[in-house]
């Protein structure tokens, strides 16, 4: 037949194949060649035999082999229906193949659907040859949800249903018949297949053909009539080419508000208040009456009920999977509003007149005011209607300023309920202002001690009430009075305070007393005072407060070290009293009196500011010739080794003599101190831990610290303290201060006086650690002690 060694090798029945390359043998490798024929007749049914010439001088193996050829006839078919070319979206649409072909050998069918867009095809699904089903990786998630699933038929008929199209669906489909064998050994060969076009399908998106239509009956009307307590009643179509496929969801707009809307669900939700029934306005309720229909149904329509209805459409399409919550999941794929319909409610308002008078007019600030609002020519007032109040207020303009906007007083609705949430509420409840109705039908306004703030143009406005057809009092018609100018001779109220020296400090430790009186000119009758003592070192130096009262009496103290040496009281209506025991060098300077003046109308009103004063100014001055202070730090040691005691000794220096001894300064008697230590990991660092403290009465405090070692505080002499560090650890190297506050007897009064703040320098101390026993220690060191404080240089 054909040789790759010989080419005269062939028989001249196969030359004109194997000229055309119909029948041809490659060599794929050393030891392996391949015969194809192109295109397979009937008579190429036989056996074939593959041969090897051999040149071995001694035979092994086997030369040739052989295998039989069968060729049935090409009998597959494949005829694809013919797809509609267009479906809406979130319907169905079903493939339909028929495959087939004559047994006359035992072959197997299988068939696949692809989807072709541009010029790649992709798979959807493919069923055989072993009645398998196999989807391509697009549709695997689609097919295990249902929304792809295959329909077997009868006669070679294969379906495939495409659930819930969308637009990424559209495309053209195409059906693949394919006939396989399955050869011994279990390997399934292709014997032939055969790809058809079953047509282009274009998915229609579902906003192309909704379509909503609002009318007032079962025809198209643009506008309704109503009177009121009438119901309205709207209807709602909605078309389009899926309806069936789609769920929907209703809702209807009254001048762009929503009133009612049923979801997709069925469940109807309204805007109602707490009460169940919308403000002003008539009971609405929602229901589908048919395929694509609604109704909105509003009953006991007032005034407020009118204006433009629409209804909106909202449709959606169930997803495949399961949503988030475990429920179905669903995909707004449209919306759409429908034409507006008008609804008018007919109604007759009430009509009246009003008049606005000031029927107690004060002359000064402080007295009262009464205002009187006439309703008057009430005519077509509904039976059961009301009238209610509501009262504004206007303040004067500064000069050159806008008219500042008008502020809500308080109202009284149609029951006669009193409503405040503005400025004044405080007014109201405490009885200060008062709102209320004198029969017939006149409005009053009460002020029992006006403010300055209360000038100004005052207007009434009245609101006629009707009750509607739910039992609902609706408001109806308003009308505003004209303005009332009220505006009276105001004089500023002033605070004139004067302080006098009671007991001057003329030696430190001695005490100082000061008395503030206040004499106030156009207040009120509730007058509070809030007095501040402050202090200054020079005139030109800054300003400090020492404590404060406030009108409620409550003693407020700038600093709580002092607290028992200062003191601040009330000992008269306008008289108050300072006292500072034990003064030192650092209280000398001038102090006065800051005095605030609040005012209010009544005793549980909040207090109101009215004027602010200060009084001339004390000034506390003595010489103090106390001694003079130094410190330095020393440590004989620097280094030391884990385990050995370390200390550090803190000196103080003294210099000068006590007149009222006669003593040395240093003596046991004559002097006291507040040391204290301090350490930090980092030499020059400025944030430094406490270690230890020494008080005045020789009691040690220590403060917990991150090491296994101990300290103590010893008073070596008078003078000097000694810092020991007991079990050392390397936790313990680093920097060391000490600071001291000395304390000495007065010679001039005979009292302990406080000195200033002494700071040493800082020493470093090394923990050194053995080489052999560094290597057991991991070498982790903390950023820093615990949190410490910053040493002022």
């Amino acid at each position: 037949m054909i040789s790759t060694f010989d080419s005269a090798f062939s028989d001249a029945s196969f030359s004109k194949r194997i000229a055309s390359g119909d029948i041809s043998v490659q060599r794929l490798e050393d030891n392996v060649a391949e015969l194809k024929i192109g295109e397979v007749k009937a008579r190429d049914a036989g056996v074939y035999i593959c041969r090897t010439p051999s040149t071995d001088s001694i035979i092994s193996g086997n030369y040739e082999a052989q295998v039989q050829l069968r060729v049935i006839p090409n009998t597959l078919k494949v005829y694809p229906e013919t797809l509609p070319s267009s479906v809406p979206e979130g319907s169905e649409l079903t493939l339909s193949c028929n495959v087939s072909r004559e047994l006359t050998y035992p072959t197997y069918l299988s068939v696949s659907w692809l989807m072709k867009k541009g010029a790649t095809s992709e798979e959807i699904l493919t069923f055989g040859p072993q009645g398998d089903v196999t989807t391509g990786s697009k549709y695997s998630s689609r097919y295990l949800d249902g929304g792809v699933r295959l329909v077997n038929g009868r006669n070679g008929v294969f379906s495939l249903v495409i659930s819930r199209v969308t637009v990424s669906d559209q495309g053209t489909y195409e059906c693949n018949g394919t006939e396989w064998t399955h050869e011994s050994g279990g390997k399934w060969t292709r014997i032939v297949a055969s790809v058809k076009e079953m047509g282009t399908v274009t998915v229609t998106p579902t906003s192309h053909s909704l379509t909503v239509r609002a009318s007032s009956t079962s025809t198209s009307s643009p506008s309704l009539l109503l009177s009121p307590g009438n119901t309205l009643s709207l209807f709602c179509n909605i078309f389009a080419d899926n309806l069936a496929a789609i769920s929907l969801e209703v809702t209807w707009l009254a001048d762009n508000s929503t009133i009612i809307s049923m979801d997709h669900s069925g469940l109807v939700i309204s805007n109602t208040s707490s009460n169940g029934a919308r403000a002003g306005r008539g009971e609405a309720s929602l229901e589908r009456i048919g395929k694509g229909e609604y109704r909105l149904g509003v009953r006991g329509v007032t005034g407020k009920d009118g204006g433009n209805y629409i209804c909106r459409v909202r449709a959606f399409i169930e997803e495949e999977g399961p949503s988030t919550g475990g429920g179905r999941k669903w995909r707004k794929v449209a919306e759409k509003i429908s034409n507006p319909v008008t609804v008018k409610v007919s109604e007759i308002k009430p009509n009246f007149t009003l008049t606005l008078e000031a029927s107690v007019k004060p002359q000064k600030t402080g007295e009262p005011i009464e205002l009187s609002c006439d309703v008057t020519n009430i005519s077509k007032l509904p039976p059961g209607g009301r009238l209610g109040v509501s009262w504004e207020h206007t303040s004067l303009p500064d000069k050159g300023a806008n008219t500042p906007p008008p502020k809500l007083i308080g109202s009284l609705d149609g029951y006669g309920n009193l409503l405040s949430d503005s400025t004044y509420k405080n007014r109201l409840d405490s009885g200060a202002l008062g709102l209320s109705r004198v029969p017939p039908d006149t409005f009053k306004l009460r002020f029992l001690r006006t403010q300055k703030i209360d000038m100004g143009q005052y207007v009434c406005i009245v609101t006629a009430w009707s009750v509607s057809s739910q039992g609902d009092v609706v408001n109806v018609t308003k009308v505003k009075s004209s303005p009332l100018t009220l505006r009276w001779d105001t004089k500023s109220p002033t605070l004139n305070i004067v302080a006098k020296p009671i007991r001057k400090a003329s030696v430190g430790g001695a005490t100082f007393e000061m008395n503030c009186t206040v004499y106030p000119q156009n207040l009120g009758d509730w007058i509070g005072y809030a007095v501040y003592i402050k202090s200054q070192e020079g005139l030109e130096s800054s300003v400090k407060t020492i404590m404060s009262l406030s009108p409620d009496n409550v003693v407020q103290h700038s600093n709580p070290n002092r607290r028992d040496s200062l003191v601040l009281s009330k000992t008269g209506a306008t008289e108050f009293q300072f006292r500072l025991a034990g003064v030192q060098l650092s209280d000398r300077g001038y102090y006065w009196c800051d005095v605030t003046a609040f005012t209010k109308q009544h005793p549980e009103q909040s207090w109101t500011t009215a004027a602010n004063s200060e009084s001339n100014k004390i000034e506390i001055d003595f010489q103090e010739n106390g001694p003079s202070f130094s410190i330095a730090i020393h440590s004989d040691a620097t280094s030391v080794y884990p385990w050995e005691t370390a200390k550090m000794e803190c000196s103080i220096s003294v210099s000068g003599s006590s007149t009222r001894t006669g003593a040395a300064l240093g003596q046991k008697e004559e002097l006291e101190y507040e040391v204290r230590w301090f350490f930090t990991r980092f030499r020059g660092d400025q944030v430094m831990s406490e270690v230890a403290s020494v008080g005045r009465n020789g009691v040690m405090k220590k403060t917990s610290r991150n090491s296994s070692s101990d300290v103590s505080i010893e008073r070596k002499n008078s003078n000097t303290y000694q810092l020991n560090i007991y079990g050392t650890q390397d936790t313990d190297s680093g920097e060391y201060q000490c600071m001291v506050t000395p304390w000495y007897n007065s010679a001039s009064s005979g009292l302990w006086t406080q000195a200033g703040e002494l700071t040493s320098g800082k020493v470093f101390l090394s923990v050194r650690i053995a080489v052999a026993e560094s290597l057991k220690l991991p070498l982790l060191y903390g950023a820093a002690a615990s949190l410490g404080k910053i040493i002022p240089k």
